[in-house]
């Protein structure tokens, strides 16, 4: 269990962070199989800001890098890259906003509604 209380979860042999997070996964291999999603990639990482040398001692500074949970490819053309979130830490916060400037790809943040069995957007 990690420090937002979320369980690891084991599916199709990939090691999920949490159990919404693999309901997502099987959510996106039904829509695979509906035709409506083309392909999605899991983890896929993306730089936000590129490694540079500090400007006085020329050391390299690490590149900044946000790692979504799901990219997805749906069937007609459209790219989104999905987070299941329970938790939107500052540091999340802003990383969403350099990722959306960066490469104007919407970000969509879901939750699983237990009520309604459902993901649903929460941005």
């Amino acid at each position: 269990m990690n420090k937002y209380n979320a369980k690891k979860v084991e599916i199709d042999g990939i090691v999920f962070d949490s159990r919404a997070e693999g309901m997502f996964y099987e959510h996106l291999l039904d829509l695979m199989h509906d035709g409506i999603v083309e392909s999605f990639e899991m983890q896929k990482p993306y730089t936000l800001l590129d490694k540079f040398p500090h400007p006085k001692t020329g050391k390299t500074i690490r590149a900044i890098k946000y790692v979504p949970d799901f990219e997805v490819i749906y069937t007609d053309g459209r790219v989104e890259v999905v987070d299941v979130k329970g938790m939107q830490t500052d540091i999340f916060k802003m990383k969403c906003k350099l990722f959306m400037f960066r490469y104007q790809i919407p970000l969509v943040l879901v939750k699983y509604n237990r009520t309604t069995k459902k993901f649903v957007e929460v941005l």
